[in-house]
């Protein structure tokens, strides 16, 4: 599993961190979508630079049990394509570090 970036929660209910692609490298917010009204609404924005480039959804794995934040993003620079992550531990990292996980679509 290809890390491809990193992010510390804080205490808003959110993430700030690093996308790091070879290619690219990007601040990132992750911020918790006050908006939403419905459930097919993301629980996430994901912010650079105060623009959207993507969305997150609390989800639940079925072999743990435990919450995961899924990522889906877009951006001019990622080409016609999204890119797809899960936030997860960061490994040796403290209860707040977590890696962005990237998860191929095919």
């Amino acid at each position: 599993m290809a890390s491809i970036g990193h992010v510390i929660a804080n205490s808003k209910g959110g993430f700030k961190g690093q996308l790091k692609t070879i290619t690219i490298t990007a601040d990132i917010e992750i911020v918790p979508n006050e908006q939403k009204t419905q459930d097919n609404q993301p629980d996430y924005r994901v912010l650079t630079d105060g623009i959207e480039i993507g969305a997150g959804w609390m989800r639940r794995s079925e072999a743990s049990g435990r919450d995961y934040v899924s990522l889906s993003l877009a951006a001019p620079e990622f080409g016609p394509r999204r890119l797809y992550a899960n936030l997860g531990r960061a490994p040796g990292g403290d209860e707040n570090s977590f890696a962005l996980i990237w998860n191929p679509a095919d």
